[in-house]
C-alpha cells in the first residue's frame, strides 16, 4: 500500500528539532502537563470515595457554603 502522500527527505527527527528550535525562539518553551484520566474506572472510583467522604463529614455543610461563596455562577 503506498502512501499518496510524497515522503520528505528530511528525517523526521531533524523536522522536529528545527520545528521546537523555531518555537524557542519565537520565545516558547516546551512543558509536558501529567493530569489524572478522568476515563478510568479508578478515577471514578476514586471520585466516588471522595465525594462520600465529604457528604459525610462533619464540616460538610461549612465546606459547601465556602464553595458556594467563591464559585463564579455567571460563567454558567
Amino acid at each position: 500500500m503506498s502512501s499518496t502522500r510524497p515522503r520528505s527527505r528530511t528525517p523526521t527527527a531533524v523536522r522536529v528539532r528545527k520545528h521546537r528550535a523555531a518555537l524557542r525562539a519565537a520565545g516558547l518553551r516546551p512543558i509536558q502537563i501529567w493530569v489524572p484520566d478522568v476515563r478510568s474506572k479508578h478515577f471514578a472510583a476514586q471520585a466516588r470515595r471522595q465525594s462520600r467522604a465529604i457528604a459525610n463529614s462533619a464540616q460538610e455543610q461549612e465546606d459547601l457554603a465556602f464553595i458556594e461563596s467563591i464559585a463564579d455562577w455567571s460563567a454558567t
